[in-house]
């Protein structure tokens, strides 16, 4: 059913909570899993010079992805690929998604309501509502008073 599977993560506990079900879906369908961090390039503004805060934007984007990767392979899953990569985030996972093959995306959700998700949008939101392919959902913890 699946043959290509992506975890973007951003290092947060929703990851790790989406890391598990990412991993058993590959581990029982035999599927590749990619692993993405998106570096957030529409927060940089443009005036100012960027390079120093991208290269260590990169160098944290290594660490959680190698971080996920390994915990990936404690379950048994050995990453097909990881990549981080410069963009806006929701438009970067659905290009990797079209360039990747990939026909599933494993995301996990903050559980914003209210204010809170109008002002700062939601990555996974926009995804969801975007992508051509099934995009499974995981909610964090505390997410609408989820204590974990």
């Amino acid at each position: 059913m699946y043959d290509r599977i992506l975890l973007p993560t951003d290092g947060s506990e929703t990851t790790d909570r989406a890391l598990a079900h990412a991993a058993d879906l590959a581990d029982r369908y035999g599927a590749d899993l990619h692993l993405l961090y998106v570096i957030d390039v529409t927060v940089f503004a443009d005036d100012v010079e960027t390079a120093g805060i991208v290269s260590e934007f990169e160098t944290m984007g290594d660490r959680i992805v190698d971080r996920v990767a390994a915990e990936a392979r404690e379950a048994g899953v050995e990453p097909a690929a990881t990549a981080v990569v410069r963009g806006t985030p929701h438009r970067t996972i659905l290009e990797y998604v079209d360039e990747e093959g990939i026909d599933l995306v494993v995301m996990g959700t903050h559980g914003r309501t209210g204010l809170d998700r109008y002002l700062l949008g939601s990555v996974t939101e926009k995804v969801v509502r975007l992508s051509d392919v099934p995009v499974l959902t995981v909610r964090g913890p505390g997410a609408d008073g989820d204590e974990g």
